[in-house]
């Protein structure tokens, strides 16, 4: 059963390729707890199918990337890409992007949150494996606020822009 809005997120964990040393976090692959870097924060997350995927790459992160300031100033505290990949291609994939500090790439490798969230996509036929539908959501403080799921094959309502629009 897919996440609805007023849902809590699950708890699982994400990973995120670090290049830089910080406090509490090391350089490679970092595995963080959902439960915990959701709380006292308003976050838009974006899932998508895979990194380096053609919608993905020339629509769906540059959205975001480039709407960064405008989500900020609409309250969001930081923007999350989530895909069915390991945290080394999801680093790669946002040095491409140039994501900087901007959009926080998290790979969910063996995607259990996104069957957690009940928005896995079956791509076995295609060679793909299991991955996520392509969605957007405002979570605050752990709670979903707000849900966008595509139609299959479709790119509209998960965008940076009709994020924006709907704050």
């Amino acid at each position: 059963m897919a996440i609805k809005v007023g849902d809590r997120v699950p708890d699982g964990n994400l990973t995120e390729m670090i290049d830089t040393e910080r406090p509490g976090c090391t350089i490679g692959p970092n595995s963080f707890s959902v439960s915990d870097i959701t709380k006292g924060k308003k976050i838009a997350v974006f899932g998508l199918p895979g990194a380096f995927t053609p919608t993905c790459s020339a629509r769906h992160v540059p959205s975001y990337v480039q709407n960064f300031d405008k989500l900020r100033a609409k309250g969001v505290d930081e923007i999350w890409c989530v895909a069915v990949n390991d945290a080394f291609v999801m680093g790669a994939w946002g040095k491409e992007h140039n994501s900087g500090d901007n959009v926080v790439m998290l790979g969910d490798g063996s995607a259990e949150f996104t069957k957690a969230i009940g928005l896995e996509l079956d791509r076995v036929k295609e060679g793909m494996g299991i991955r996520s539908q392509r969605y957007s959501m405002i979570v605050d403080n752990g709670v979903v606020t707000a849900l966008n799921v595509e139609k299959p094959g479709e790119y509209a309502v998960s965008s940076a822009e009709a994020m924006l629009a709907a704050l």
